[in-house]
């Protein structure tokens, strides 16, 4: 309501006091700040979205950072924008990675460079999530809980059908000295659980 409220009045009167708490030591007041600029949407704002919200620690944060920079970025500025979005592909969670995926889509094809080499990468949950959003913006229909399975699958048939995180820790357990027939059974068990890990 209160942002509702502040997109009513004169953009003289508002827009200074927002930049303002942009820098407030509140984090609810710096994230309203960012919610109001994104219904506003005067580009002129742009310049006040720094790199450090963006990447902000606190995920609720950065996802209101990131709405709101994908509302206020000029057009000539969206590729550059783009890559620093995709730097943080296969961060947190679920829902975090749907707000990032939702920010780089609205974007456009000027996101498609920055996620071509994302999906290349050595990270497999950055190259997952790089190769599930890719899908969507080209095909939202599936939804992200599919393309991100489908992203993991092709990744872990890609590394011999084993997701690449667990691969060290398998070869690692294949190569410990197996005295007991205790110590094998107890390899196994873990061979086992890493490959059920690559279906997650």
């Amino acid at each position: 309501m209160l942002s509702w409220a502040l997109t009513r009045l004169p953009l003289e009167a508002v827009l200074p006091r927002l930049r303002r708490e942009l820098g407030s030591q509140c984090r609810q007041a710096r994230s309203q700040a960012l919610h109001t600029l994104s219904k506003i949407g005067d580009k002129s704002a742009w310049g006040w979205i720094t790199r450090d919200m963006l990447r902000d620690s606190d995920d609720e944060l950065a996802r209101t950072a990131w709405r709101c920079a994908v509302a206020l970025v000029p057009e000539s500025e969206k590729k550059t924008f783009g890559g620093e979005l995709a730097g943080q592909l296969g961060r947190g969670d679920r829902d975090v990675q749907l707000s990032l995926s939702r920010a780089l889509i609205g974007l456009g094809d000027a996101v498609e460079p920055a996620l071509g080499k994302a999906a290349e990468s050595s990270n497999p949950a950055k190259a997952a999530h790089a190769r599930a959003t890719e899908s969507l913006r080209l095909d939202p229909e599936p939804g992200f809980d599919a393309a991100i399975e489908e992203a993991k699958r092709a990744i872990a048939l890609d590394a011999g059908g084993v997701w690449p995180d667990a691969a060290p820790a398998a070869e690692a357990e294949a190569k410990r000295p197996q005295g007991t027939a205790e110590n094998a059974e107890g390899a196994a068990a873990e061979a086992r659980r890493l490959q059920e890990g690559a279906d997650c």
